[in-house]
């Protein structure tokens, strides 16, 4: 067989194993608990500016509603067109929730908006018909005022260099995780013809992901 038509015959295969790897990463925040009140250095506040740095890098990782959110923004991102506008709005207005954690101001109810955010932006990718991209942008917008605020709580006390670089870090790791999710979205929907249906597929799946943090957060 010429290496054309092994390419060829290849790409179903790929585009398969890549679907299936996404919807299952998808399923894996299922088993991972919300991590709300986070912090990557294990609750001391960052001290230097490396330590802010490595901080910020952490926090949208290894809190999985932060992760879902992020990862979420960035497929719909794809499917409804016009770049990257989602998760900036989202990243953008996350530094503005921040900002409000640090001047001691108080947002209702972070832990319920952050999961309800992650369910709501799961079944807006599950959904066959979109809403506006302006309509998402504004949502992504005020979520990440939400998704800040609580980033927030790992700098609060920090001299202005740890602040800095934590903000540095948080934005840019988003961004990285956002584009990475836009792309790959990009290449299935170019590469297999069952790509809107993984994707709409994994939108129900990042819902149940939202539904089960936001029952932890109201019962627990």
């Amino acid at each position: 067989m010429s290496p054309v038509l092994l390419s060829k015959s290849l790409k179903p295969m790929i585009a398969k194993a890549s679907a299936f790897g996404l919807v299952l990463a998808a399923g894996l925040l299922l088993l991972a608990p919300p991590a709300l009140a986070h912090h990557p250095f294990g609750g001391e506040t960052p001290s230097s500016a490396i330590q802010g740095f490595l901080s910020g890098l952490g926090h949208p990782v290894i809190g999985p509603d932060h992760l879902a959110f992020v990862i979420a923004s960035g497929l719909l991102a794809a499917v409804i067109g016009h770049g990257l506008r989602i998760p900036l709005g989202f990243v953008l207005a996350s530094l503005a929730g921040t900002g409000i954690h640090l001047m001691g101001m108080d947002l209702p109810a972070p832990e319920l908006w952050i999961s309800f955010s992650v369910m709501l932006f799961g079944v807006l990718l599950a959904l066959k018909a979109k809403p506006n991209v302006l309509i998402i942008v504004a949502l992504a917008s005020l979520a990440g005022v939400f998704h800040g605020y609580a980033y927030g709580e790992a700098i609060v006390g920090a001299d202005m260099a740890p602040l800095m670089a934590y903000l540095l870090g948080f934005t840019g790791i988003q961004m990285a995780i956002a584009a990475s999710s836009y792309g790959f979205a990009e290449w299935l929907k170019a590469h297999s013809e069952t790509a809107a249906m993984t994707l709409r597929f994994t939108g129900f799946t990042l819902a149940g992901v939202g539904f089960a943090f936001l029952s932890g957060v109201v019962l627990g």
